[in-house]
């Protein structure tokens, strides 16, 4: 197959590894295909059944030993839960909320549902430390060390 051939190849793999949803397949494929190409065009592999291995086993070897490291360093970058952020936050208790009671409480600008998982009642307007979260319902006992 012509050298050319080869890199259109790995040009149209790369274009639909572009326009697909993440997943890393394509693009080893496309790495393959133009590095066999500029191998042609170098004159190292020169039968067609040649090239076509070279192309086969350099595309699944690439993908079996850089997909896995590449798809998480991408990961690595996402933003963590912000929700998950909220855990140790400062929040106003917005009602008064007795013992393993539900209330609202106030915290970053938001009402948000609020479960008292402390042993006493959480006045209105008390400080109150943010536990855990559940869902889009704030755990929270009272910060009486401030």
């Amino acid at each position: 197959m012509a050298w050319w051939y080869w890199i259109l190849l790995g040009l149209a793999l790369a274009a639909i590894e572009l326009a697909t949803p993440g997943g890393f397949f394509f693009i080893f494929f496309a790495a393959g295909a133009i590095v066999v190409g500029l191998l042609e065009l170098a004159g190292l592999l020169v039968t067609d059944w040649v090239q076509w291995a070279w192309f086969s086993v350099m595309s699944l070897v690439s993908m079996a030993f850089f997909r896995k490291p590449l798809l998480e360093r991408l990961r690595g970058t996402e933003r963590p839960d912000a929700v998950d952020s909220l855990v140790g936050e400062i929040a106003v208790a917005a009602s008064l909320i007795p013992a393993g009671q539900h209330g609202r409480a106030e915290l970053r600008g938001s009402t948000w549902s609020a479960r008292n998982v402390a042993d006493g009642t959480i006045s209105a307007g008390e400080r109150c430390r943010v536990v855990s979260v559940r869902g889009l319902e704030l755990d929270i006992r009272p910060d009486r060390g401030h």
